[in-house]
């Protein structure tokens, strides 16, 4: 018995698919849109996954690229002997700590532990070639092998001239030559003074940036890291390995080594978190994809219900319907596989070299196509296809027979348990992310807004209904297309849901983007006040730095009317400790202190209430210092404080005082002062006359007089320059400003700004156009599925004397349909994840010791300028595309 129900489902299926197959070849513009709508995902996730197992390289290839011509590769890093694995990708220290060499092995070194006739050849890695390009400074990163010897040869590619082989000479890489715009026979001089000449374009395979080749010779002296390549005049013996690793020295070979350790490296498994966000944030596109293709089987379905009713005449029940249905989602959603999956392999193969170049920087390994992925990718479309077809199938099983065969509407309308379900979906949705958001786990939030947005889908055909019934208040047009929405849900709802997922999706993330935005800019605190520049030293400073004046002359040249005060920090006098071993501190008196620390483990409600344990100050974000010794003369451009104030402070500095911007810490004029040693020894304190700045910057500084810092046997060690400016250097100016200071002295600048720099722009714009084009793709294959279906209706509008235009102005009511009713419910839907989930952070921010500050709730105006103006576009669109004349009856038939 169950055989032959196994073999009559079997023929069940195999007749449904050769149905399907034929009604693809009958209806090609539908099956066209489809296979499209199904294959563009399946193209860029193929084209991702075999570009990833191309770039994913074999532990062969790996080996083939660090061993160049030679039998194995040593790194000698360790003065203690190591242990490694099977393929010499790591090594540690047999016991005891790592303990690295002082200075690089010689050849002599290296040739002395192998067996005789061995050849070696160093390779210098992780270099820097530093030129000037014009005015400004361009670090490379440099390499010093011997590419005319057998065993580095195969390391490189030459592309142009010949290898580097003296030591004045030099070659580039293909992005180097461009960056430095020069050519083959052009000087290069480096900063120190020596002179090289371009002989050469190279290219290594693991790096296509700018990469400078020197010969091996040049190389004495620079820092790096050195790979000895060895041609060993027989096989490599295990003995050998072990008295290399009994050296410290690390062996690479092309084969595993025996009786070691062998580590499987391949692709990094996510944890929980990441495969529960990865999970849904795949089926949040699933969805998409099921919502965007849902009308067209819809569609199929009511024009073909005769054929159906047909089939149910002849002896068919409600499975053989569904399977005839769902047979379109298999049929389509394999070809739409397939078509994806060819056109993903093929451009990663033709884009290759793009990929190489512009995403990678390096060279991809063999042509492979990721078959595993691949065949899930697939199975993914095949199930998008199904499900987009499933609910279709099940109005085709409960369609009545009689009015299939009078080729009549079916009147049925929506089941009441669908608004349910939707209803509690989104309630249990907003809940799981609220209390997922309380948690921060993002794969709770995101599956909250996930089973939210599914219940407003289910909601969705019963809100076209009200919508089509309330259509009776309106003009003709778009009375029509309401009604036609609300009689063909099974294809305006999917739409209106595709377009409100998006739109909800990208309004919700757009909001928190913009409120952490706003959050950050409050909590922004710069260092010094806005446009003020910080300059010290790159390197060990100077025994000797140069003047204020000579690095003022220079700065005016890019920021005229600039100020420039040396600046000073504190450190311990004489040579018996390090100069930052000593760290100043003015004491809050006992009176102030907070009675509460973040280490205990129940901090009362009183605690985020009282004024003690509220600091006035931030910490400040751009520009950090320390406590400084002054005259005076950095104040202005150290805090920003008003004139009097800062005529007050530096009297108080005259008189042998401390500074300091919190008042709390003077009491009766004096500040006490504590030093203490970070080596050894208590600390030591004592009071000195102070004084507060109450204007200018919040942040928590305190300034020493010379005389001040002697009385705490303390020193002034120089850290650079305050540069005061009329206005916020730019990044252009700052860069410039480095190059004119190079020649006397390599600085680095930090500039105070008063906002912190922010990319999101741009990122919300990309989520608001991302949203806009499914809402013009929603619009636009609902329209003209409508317009396709609605035929006859147009037919009888003709009849009856309407004006041509009346169909375009139809196009455009029904792409409003669509367009304005996804928009606003995905608006509102957006908004209110979005409002839960900052709620939710803000409440447990409230309930956090110290208090953080909340969350504002923040609305992106360009997200919405965006979302707003799209449905206009579909509108027009829609109108601007459709033909005006309307169909006659006889060209019906």
């Amino acid at each position: 018995m169950t055989g032959g129900r196994l073999a009559a489902v079997r023929g069940s299926w195999r007749t449904a698919l050769r149905i399907a197959r034929r009604e693809a070849r009958r209806s090609r513009r539908r099956t066209l849109l489809v296979l499209v709508m199904i294959a563009l995902p399946v193209l860029g996730l193929s084209f991702a996954a075999v570009s990833y197992d191309m770039g994913d390289l074999t532990r062969a290839e790996r080996i083939e690229r660090q061993l160049g011509g030679g039998d194995v590769a040593l790194r000698w890093d360790s003065l203690v002997p190591v242990t490694q694995d099977a393929w010499g990708e790591s090594a540690w220290p047999v016991q005891g700590d790592w303990v690295g060499r002082t200075r690089p092995a010689t050849a002599e070194e290296v040739r002395a532990l192998l067996p005789d006739g061995s050849r070696v050849a160093r390779t210098r890695w992780w270099m820097t070639f530093s030129t000037r390009v014009g005015r400004h400074v361009e670090s490379l990163d440099a390499r010093a092998v011997d590419l005319t010897d057998p065993l580095t040869r195969p390391l490189a590619r030459v592309l142009d001239g010949r290898p580097p082989v003296r030591p004045d000479e030099i070659a580039v890489s293909p992005a180097a030559l461009r960056r430095l715009d020069t050519r083959i026979g052009d000087p290069v001089r480096s900063i120190d003074g020596a002179t090289y000449r371009v002989v050469g374009v190279v290219e290594y395979p693991d790096n296509l940036r700018d990469v400078i080749t020197l010969p091996a010779v040049t190389s004495e002296g620079m820092a790096g890291s050195d790979t000895w390549l060895v041609d060993l005049p027989g096989p490599l013996e295990p003995g050998l390995v072990d008295r290399l690793n009994a050296q410290g020295i690390q062996v690479v070979a092309r084969s595993p080594l025996p009786g070691r350790q062998e580590f499987t490296r391949g692709m990094r498994v996510p944890d929980a978190d990441e495969a529960g966000v990865i999970g849904v944030v795949g089926g949040l596109g699933l969805l998409e994809v099921v919502l965007l293709v849902g009308p067209a089987f819809a569609v199929s379905v009511r024009r073909r219900r005769r054929d159906l009713a047909l089939v149910a005449v002849a002896g068919g029940d409600a499975s053989h319907l569904r399977r005839i249905v769902l047979a379109d989602g298999v049929v389509l959603g394999a070809g739409g596989a397939a078509l994806g999956l060819l056109l993903g392999i093929g451009a990663a193969f033709a884009g290759r070299p793009i990929v190489e170049q512009y995403l990678l920087g390096e060279r991809l390994g063999a042509y492979r196509i990721f078959p595993a992925a691949l065949v899930a990718i697939a199975a993914t479309a095949v199930l998008a296809g199904v499900l987009a077809a499933m609910a279709p199938a099940w109005a085709a099983a409960r369609q009545d027979v009689a009015t299939g065969l009078a080729g009549r509407r079916d009147a049925t309308r929506p089941r009441r348990r669908w608004l349910l379900v939707g209803v509690a979906l989104t309630v249990a949705g907003t809940a799981i992310a609220a209390f997922a958001a309380g948690r921060t786990s993002q794969t709770g939030v995101l599956a909250g807004v996930a089973l939210g947005e599914l219940g407003l889908v289910f909601c969705t055909p019963s809100l076209v209904g009200v919508l089509g019934r309330a259509g009776r208040l309106l003009p003709l047009t778009p009375r029509l297309a309401l009604r036609d929405a609300s009689r063909n849900r099974s294809s305006a709802a999917p739409a209106i849901s595709a377009v409100m997922a998006a739109v909800a999706g990208s309004v919700a993330l757009g909001v928190y983007v913009a409120s952490d935005e706003t959050r950050s800019r409050a909590l922004w605190q710069p260092g010094l006040p806005p446009g003020n520049v910080l300059l010290t030293h790159s390197g060990p400073t100077p025994a000797d730095p140069p003047s204020a004046e000579v690095v003022a002359t220079r700065a005016r040249t890019v920021l005229p009317g600039a100020t420039v005060t040396p600046v000073a920090v504190s450190g311990c006098a004489g040579t018996a400790r390090e100069k930052d071993d000593c760290t100043p501190t003015a004491l809050m008196p006992a009176a102030h202190h907070c009675p509460y620390t973040s280490a205990d483990p129940v901090v009362p409600d009183s605690a985020r209430r009282d004024s003690r344990c509220v600091s006035p100050f931030q910490e400040p974000v751009d520009v950090y210092l320390p406590a400084l010794v002054d005259d005076g003369a950095a104040l202005a451009a150290l805090t920003g404080a008003p004139d009097d104030e800062l005529a007050a402070a530096r009297r108080t500095l005259a008189a042998g005082g401390v500074v300091v911007t919190d008042a709390r810490r003077v009491v009766d004029g004096q500040v006490r002062v504590e030093v203490n040693y970070n080596s050894d020894g208590p600390p030591t304190g004592r009071l000195l006359p102070g004084y507060a700045l109450r204007g200018g910057l919040t942040v928590d500084r305190l300034v020493l007089s010379p005389a001040a810092a002697d009385a705490l046997g303390l020193s002034a060690v120089p850290m650079g320059y305050l540069l005061d400016t009329a206005g916020s250097p730019t990044d252009r100016q700052v860069e410039m400003l480095t190059d004119e200071l190079f020649d006397i002295g390599p600085m680095s600048a930090q500039v105070a700004t008063a906002e912190p720099p922010s990319d999101q722009r741009s990122m919300l714009l990309l989520l608001a156009v991302a949203s806009g084009v499914i809402t013009l793709g929603a619009a636009a294959v609902a329209t003209g599925l409508a317009a396709a279906e609605g035929r006859r209706d147009l037919s009888t509008l003709a009849a009856v004397g309407a004006d041509p235009r009346v169909r375009r102005l139809l196009s455009l009511c029904q792409a409003g349909v669509i367009a304005v009713l996804g928009s606003a419910l995905g608006i509102v839907a957006g908004l209110g994840s979005a409002v839960v989930v900052l709620a939710s952070l803000n409440q447990r921010y409230a309930e956090s010791w110290p208090v953080q500050p909340p969350y504002p709730v923040t609305v992106p105006g360009v997200t919405l300028a965006v979302l707003v103006v799209v449905p206009l576009v579909a509108m027009g669109g829609a109108a601007l595309f459709t033909r005006s004349r309307l169909p006659i009856e006889r060209r019906l038939d």
